[in-house]
């Protein structure tokens, strides 16, 4: 198990140290709290048995999941993860596809086909095409 013994930030990344010095690196596109909080903020935190804890921030990030694979989001995770406006399960709905599946997508629990994955951009850049056409 990894045992991270100190963190810093830098820009989007939160890095955590362990016991044997080697160096991990986490997008903080995963914990909203902690990505628009501030040098203070980030400051306040306290190591536990399995992870750091920011109580004012209430934001938990776990030892292990410094090890994970996709400790940075994929190019689909990360338009989702920063352009928070967009309805999820509307968004859903307009590919075709079940808005849990989306969501566990985007959250990083599945991994969606090459084609899917295809689809889900097609929707994207047609709602970019609506957007790009409307006049005031």
């Amino acid at each position: 198990m990894i045992n991270i013994k100190e963190i810093w930030f830098d820009g989007d990344y939160l890095y955590g140290r362990d016991e044997d010095g080697k160096v991990y690196r986490q997008s903080l596109l995963w914990y909203p709290q902690l990505r628009k909080a501030s040098d203070e903020e980030r400051g306040k935190y306290r190591f536990g048995l399995d992870g750091i804890h920011w109580r004012n921030l209430d934001e938990d990030v776990s030892f292990e999941s410094f090890g994970y694979d996709d400790a940075e989001p994929t190019k689909l995770q990360r338009f989702f993860l920063t352009h928070k406006e967009i309805n999820v399960s509307e968004f859903a709905r307009l590919v075709g596809v079940n808005a849990t599946l989306l969501r566990n997508y985007i959250n990083g629990f599945k991994k969606p086909s090459k084609e899917r994955e295809m689809q889900i951009l097609a929707q994207i850049h047609r709602l970019s095409e609506e957007y790009a056409q409307v006049t005031f």
